[in-house]
Order: structure tokens, then sequence, then C-alpha cells
């Protein structure tokens, strides 16, 4: 039998920063059909632990909606071979002897000045560049071990485990850490194994995290009493798939690596190219790209920029006001609004955390004698204006920094169904925009486990080609000639 010619079923785990997913897929003979069973909110949550209100994840409330999400998959599949799990990155949770120690901690929770302090005071943020690759941000991994360091917590801990990884583990039983997913953290060498040398030089546990699988392993069977109340068959494996959602989106971006850069747009939006090696050269730290292991050894080289968190934290502060907000409606509004006098910084840090969105925003207007936007059509129209100019000048410095000759930008994930976003994104670069697939994360989540089950042809061409001939993308043509259509590469 060729690869592809069997159809089978697999399950997606699809954990986001605002909302969880399980997708039921049938996918080989050249299908790839991919429905919702299971969709659950996810964010913040507050706590107070004696002294301030700390950020913390429900994991344990996550692992109950995608144990439902799983079991429901089950009754919906005839041919159920297989789990993969993704989630967003640098978060994880601390174990002893196997159990749980606590609810992980929210990225955005402010503990992680200490800690960026604290690492910085150990080694230069220049050399630290050089050894991991990765762009400053307050909460990557090493900033927040150094802040349980600090407050006492990680001695008592002897292992780590990320998100996807820990779901993984309560699955089966197998602790791993997946390389992509590692890659976040910090801690990863340029050489590909956990750095010893800097967790020494900055006084964190070494073996911490557990050993490392690629994308395409297989974790293990199913545990048999999960099997049983599940209603699993006795035969499904959890795969570890690309395991950082970017990572896995970017496998489902319909691109040619050689000439298009990505936007991955959800909370965070991830502006980028497709590399075979990093780039860690003095101008990419100062620009604050990131060098971030992907699917079949390649490096998504890539900058975080605020993303759409801009936009729900505003209408999440509306009706916190008593307002019911039709987003259609208020971006269809927004289009006819009056761009703004200036695009304002979306990665300003007072933007970070939780909050009244469209105050801070209005602040930051103040702060430069410039009118804030005035109602919610213009302050959305801001936003997705500003949002534009951040991708538009990220992917000029992607292609600039890489070498890449980008011609055209990919935009998937839920900001792909933005048109306003999309042809906005297209008027700012002066170049086309791509917008598709919506549920990128879940299909490249798919892919992998598709390509480790050889229901499809195991190299990345072959299953972006699928994704392309599935969800067809939506093209934006620029609406003026002020800027070159083809970006050339500089560098």
């Amino acid at each position: 039998m060729s690869k592809g010619s069997r159809v089978a079923e697999l399950a997606a785990v699809d954990l986001g920063a605002t909302s969880g997913r399980v997708m039921l897929a049938e996918v080989g003979d050249g299908r790839l059909d991919i429905r919702e069973v299971n969709r659950f909110p996810n964010g913040p949550l507050p706590i107070w632990d004696g002294h301030r209100t700390a950020l913390h994840w429900d994991v344990p409330g996550l692992y109950s909606h995608i144990r439902d999400g799983l079991s429901s998959a089950a009754r919906q599949a005839t041919d159920l071979i297989g789990i993969g799990i993704d989630s967003w990155a640098v978060d994880y949770g601390l174990l002893r002897d196997g159990r749980l120690l606590g609810l992980p901690y929210h990225y955005r929770d402010d503990r992680n000045h200490a800690g960026v302090s604290a690492v910085h005071q150990g080694i230069d943020p220049a050399v630290l560049y050089a050894r991991n690759g990765l762009q400053f941000l307050p909460f990557n991994t090493v900033y927040q071990l150094m802040a349980e360091k600090q407050a006492g917590t990680l001695e008592l801990a002897d292992r780590a485990l990320l998100i996807p990884d820990l779901i993984g583990y309560w699955l089966t039983g197998q602790m791993a850490t997946e390389r992509t997913n590692a890659s976040t953290t910090g801690l990863l060498g340029a050489d590909g194994i956990w750095d010893s040398e800097l967790e020494r030089t900055l006084g964190l546990p070494t073996g911490l995290f557990p050993a490392l699988i690629e994308p395409g392993s297989e974790l293990g069977p199913v545990l048999p009493q999960i099997v049983t109340q599940l209603g699993l068959p006795s035969s499904v494996t959890v795969s570890a798939v690309a395991s950082h959602d970017t990572a896995s989106a970017v496998v489902a971006v319909p691109m040619r690596p050689e000439s298009a850069a990505y936007i991955s747009c959800g909370t965070w939006g991830l502006v980028g190219v497709e590399l075979a090696d990093r780039v860690v050269d003095p101008a990419a730290r100062v620009a604050n790209f990131t060098n971030e292991v992907g699917a079949d050894g390649r490096i998504r080289f890539l900058r975080n920029v605020m993303g759409l968190w801009l936009l729900s934290e505003s209408v999440r502060q509306w009706q916190r006001e008593g307002t019911a907000v039709e987003l259609p409606r208020l971006l269809d509004e927004a289009a006819q609004a009056h761009p703004p006098v200036e695009l304002f910084d979306t990665d300003d840090p007072g933007f970070l955390t939780p909050g009244d969105m469209p105050a801070r925003i209005a602040r930051w207007y103040a702060g430069r004698g410039l009118p804030a936007p005035a109602g919610r059509a213009p302050m959305v129209r801001a936003i997705l204006e500003s949002l534009a100019g951040a991708f538009a000048r990220r992917v000029h410095e992607a292609a600039s920094l890489s070498g890449t000759d980008v011609e055209v930008v990919h935009i998937v994930g839920g900001g792909s169904r933005n048109r306003l976003l999309c042809q906005l994104t297209a008027d700012r670069l002066g170049m086309p925009v791509l917008a598709g697939p919506v549920e990128a994360t879940a299909i490249g989540n798919i892919l992998i486990s598709a390509r480790t089950k050889e229901l499809i042809a195991d190299d990345p061409e072959s299953a972006r080609a699928l994704v392309a001939a599935t969800f067809p993308p939506e093209r934006f043509e620029p609406r003026t000639a002020a800027r070159p259509h083809h970006l050339k590469a500089t560098r």
C-alpha cells in the first residue's frame, strides 16, 4: 500500500491563548477533511496568592475539556488512530514525583520582570542571543524559571513540562520535551541540545526538562484507563507534532519558503520567514528577531507583534462597560472610519497585560500630543492600521535580515478572517497577501500526525500542496502603488 492510499482519522488538540479546540480530521488518498468537535474558552485565571493577584492557567480545566473533546471525537470517528497536541509556547508546569505542584503561571503575569533582571545580571544579553537565538521577550521560559528560583519554588520540583508535553504526559504517562517548543525556552543551545552550561551559569537545575523528541515521533499509546474512560480505540497513540502552535501553523502555510513571508495571526502576530539556518548576527538581535525550530529541522526566523490581542481586549472592555459588540458590524464601520493621524506602537509594553485597552491606546496618543481615536469604530481602525503597519515593517526586516526575496505574504490563523486587516496589510506592504487557512495550527498538527502515520507523503512540500488544494487562499491586492511589489533581499 502506498502512502496516502489509506484514509484514517486523526484528532488535533489545539490550545490557543484565548481558546482551545479539539479537531477531527479524515486524512489520506488526497483528502484533508477537518472539523471541530469541541471548542472551549481559555484565558488568564487571576488567583490571590497572599501578596498579589497572580495570573495562572487553569490547565486541569483545559484537560477536562480536552478529554470531553477526545471522547466526542471517538464517538464520531470510525478509524481514529492518532492524537497530536499543540499549544502556545514558553509556559510550563512544575512536577515532583510525577505530580503537578500547582497551576502553571500565565506568561502575562508580572513576576517575570525580576527574572529578566536576574538573568541579565548572570549573562550579557548579546551573549545569551548568540547562544539561544531568541528575541527578547520578558516571558521567555528562562526568565520565568529565574523568577521561580527567586521565589523558592523551583527547588521543590524535579521536572518541568511545557504545556503540550504536560497534556501528553497525562494521556500517555510518558515524559518528553518536543523540540519546536523547547526552542522557545531560551535553554536550547545552537547545537540543538539543552544548554547545561547556561543553566549552571544562572544557577538553574540541570536536567529539569526531560529528553528531547522530534516532531513526527510517537510519544506512546494512551493509558488503558483513559482509553476506557473516554471510549477511545485501544490502539490509538499520541504523536509528537510541532507542538509550538506557531510551528504547526507554519507547517500549514501553503507557501514557497524561498519567496514568501508568513504572518500567523491570532492573539499574537508572528511575522517571519522559513530558513535552513539561524541568523544570529548583531543586526538580527537589535531588530529583536527570534530563531525558533520548526518542523523538518527548519528555522522560523520571526518577530512577535502584539496581534489581535489589542482588538479582543478592547472588545472585552466595551463588553465590561455594558455594550453589546457585534464584531462583523464593528469591522464594517471601522472600514468606513478615517485612518488614525499616526500609527501607534503596537509593541509598547503597556499593552501586554489585560485591562482597559482603549484607554491605554488613548493615553499613548495623548502622551505624544496627538488626538486619540474618538469612538469604537475609529479605535478599531487605528488598531488594525497600526497592526498592518507593524506587520509590513517586520516583513521588510525579515526579508532584509535573512536574505529572502519576498514576493507574497501569507496570513494564516484567525486573523485571516479579518478581511479589513488583510487588505490594510496588503496596502502597507504594496504586495499581494494570501489569506488562509483559518485553522492553520490544527491543520499543521494533523499534517505532522498524518506523515507519522504514513497517511500522506512524508515531505513538507506535499503537505503544503494538499493544504493549498483543500483550502484555497483568498488574495488581496494592494490598493496603492506607493510601495514596491517585491522585496529584494539586501543581506
